[in-house]
């Protein structure tokens, strides 16, 4: 719980803070990216660390996570420029990439399907509380300290997260010759870096540096594939991801999170920037969206004594668009209270889906590949972490420019860079009306993006072949067996 903690008061306390923080060191066009990556080291890691899990054992990959974290953390509060930040903050992604997947593989590890319905409740309260902590914490601190404790909160908590494990978590593992598929963990970041790249930049670069980006990741791209048929232990396990259950489930969840990355990354900076309300105020929709989500998973136990699973999984599924839509009726007189509402069924809606998922999943495969399983869905919503924060960037870009220009005319590229630039300006407390009504169209037309990705969720979430819990196997003994005093 300490583990996942560090995760999920990562999404909103860095969230609420970065517009003062990007107001400080400046490059509003790189704003996405210190978003983008941190997800995308942690995308590109976490089926290779749930790998690990499945070989090495959850504990020393679980640790040497957090260590790495704690690295970039440390790192991330002495940067002193948006480039700068956004190197630490890969470092920082790095290690997070195990310290989800492998947490919730361990609970999938000690509980029956049905009781990790409950357990689940449990780790996802650890969400809850950092939706309310988070956006609270990371305004105070903007606001009474230096920007680099938002970073640096997550020092003390990772020093006793290690000490849990070392202390409390006792496992055998059997030790066996392996060969790690490094070359297509580098293949696959190559291909994900090239695609953020050419969506996040698009606003600024030329047509031809942009089909070179994307043909780098078609290139890239076909190269893990192939890669992944031939290794003798592959990042991804093809067979696996081809099963309908898992292919459906991750693409649903992929889109889903596409979606809730928008609330994270780009309501607070209508918040601030258009509606010219405090950092405090721009964290209620998101403490709405991450209390809601483990509030889902907390009542889903009860829910499903009365529901079926495939009632209780497209009921989430249908929730996400229906809060998405309500984005679009926000103003810039809207009251603060309206924002957190779309927020809040948005996030209860990915809460069941996700659960739902999760437990199909685990409950459908053995011990052995239950890491790797596991991972494949964690992997799926930091991918649609990565790719939505990117792609609701480029929109968001592309839109300031498109806007800007109806009223300013044609802008040269150094024109764009400015004006991309002085809208950290606006979120300090800047009064440039005229940018200020280019960003509220462009943001809209973020939200319509949204309501896009939610849609295309649904769909994919109708199609899972869900599994009733009464149909999972009896619950086998938990392996690696525990050794005491070991």
């Amino acid at each position: 719980m300490l583990a996942l903690f560090m995760a999920a008061i990562e999404a909103t306390i860095v969230a609420t803070a970065m517009p003062q923080i990007v107001g400080k060191l400046g490059g509003f066009a790189l704003y996405s990216w210190v978003f983008a990556a941190f997800l995308l080291t942690q995308t590109a890691t976490t089926v290779l660390f749930g790998k690990l899990s499945d070989i090495y054992g959850r504990k020393p990959v679980m640790i040497g996570g957090i260590v790495i974290f704690l690295c970039g953390s440390l790192l991330c509060g002495f940067a002193w420029s948006m480039p700068s930040m956004i190197a630490f903050r890969l470092l920082q992604g790095l290690g997070a990439g195990s310290m989800q997947p492998v947490a919730i593989t361990i609970a999938g590890d000690l509980y029956s399907p049905r009781e990790r319905l409950k357990i689940q409740g449990w780790l996802s309260s650890v969400w809850g509380i950092a939706a309310v902590a988070g956006p609270i914490a990371g305004a105070f601190i903007v606001q009474r300290f230096n920007w680099a404790w938002v970073f640096w909160v997550n020092i003390p908590i990772g020093i006793i997260t290690i000490a849990g494990f070392l202390m409390f978590m006792h496992e055998k593992v059997e030790r066996r010759t392996h060969a790690l598929d490094y070359l297509g963990a580098a293949l696959f970041s190559v291909a994900v870096s090239a695609l953020l790249i050419a969506l996040t930049q698009s606003a600024t670069l030329g047509w031809g540096e942009i089909a070179a980006l994307l043909a780098l990741f078609l290139a890239a791209a076909l190269l893990f594939l192939l890669q992944e048929k031939r290794a003798h232990e592959p990042m991804i396990a093809l067979d696996l991801w081809g099963n309908r259950m898992v292919a459906t489930a991750n693409a649903s969840l992929l889109l889903g999170t596409m979606t809730l990355i928008g609330v994270t990354t780009y309501l607070p900076v209508y918040i601030q920037g258009v509606q010219g309300r405090p950092a405090i105020l721009a964290g209620i929709p998101l403490s709405a969206m991450m209390f809601a989500w483990p509030l889902a998973s907390a009542v889903s136990h009860s829910i499903l004594r009365r529901f079926s699973m495939r009632t209780t999984l497209r009921f989430g599924a249908t929730l996400i668009p229906i809060g998405t839509a309500m984005l679009l009726f926000i103003r810039p007189d809207t009251h603060p209270a309206f924002t957190g509402v779309g927020p809040f069924i948005m996030g209860f809606g990915m809460g069941l889906l996700n659960i739902t998922s999760m437990v199909m999943i685990q409950g459908s495969v053995e011990w052995s590949k239950r890491g790797s399983a596991t991972a494949s869905l964690i992997f799926s919503r930091t991918l649609g972490n990565t790719f939505g924060v990117t792609a609701l960037g480029a929109v968001l870009n592309l839109a300031v420019v498109m806007f800007a220009s109806e009223k300013a005319g044609s802008l040269s590229t150094a024109q764009i860079h400015d004006l991309l630039g002085s809208i950290g300006n606006i979120l300090g407390g800047g009064s440039d009306l005229p940018l200020r009504a280019a960003l509220d169209s462009a943001l809209r037309l973020t939200f319509v993006a949204m309501v896009f990705f939610s849609a295309l969720s649904t769909v994919f979430a109708m199609m899972i072949p869900v599994r009733e819990l009464d149909s999972f196997p009896g619950h086998a003994p938990v392996k690696p067996e525990p050794v005491p005093g070991e």
